[in-house]
């Protein structure tokens, strides 16, 4: 939730011809990741789980590819996308964990 927050904030001073491109590219994926991650935990079953939660992932890494996008076409200065990367690599890191752990558990015979 905080990165998409963060997200929101540094896009706010992008370039408005950007509002239907690399702008809403970035929000919708930002959201994306901890949409997926609420969806996943309401379904029943950890394949279900593990699912969502490998389609937030994605949305990781499909906003990483965009904010590098970003930083090169000069939208985002170099010091708020250093902070912004830190923050999703954890995102990142916590997904990566939850999805294996998830994964573990339901090689395992109930």
């Amino acid at each position: 939730m905080d990165l998409s927050q963060r997200i929101y904030t540094i896009t706010k001073s992008f370039p408005k011809e950007e509002v239907y491109g690399i702008t809403s590219q970035i929000r919708r994926a930002a959201v994306s990741i901890p949409s997926n991650i609420a969806e996943g935990y309401a379904r029943k079953s950890r394949k279900e789980y593990i699912q969502f939660y490998s389609i937030a992932y994605g949305s990781v890494s499909e906003l990483e590819t965009q904010l590098i996008l970003a930083r090169d076409f000069g939208y985002i200065e170099e010091k708020d996308f250093i902070e912004i990367e830190s923050l999703l690599h954890e995102v990142a890191k916590m997904l990566h964990v939850l999805i294996m752990r998830l994964k573990e558990l339901n090689a395992k015979p109930y």
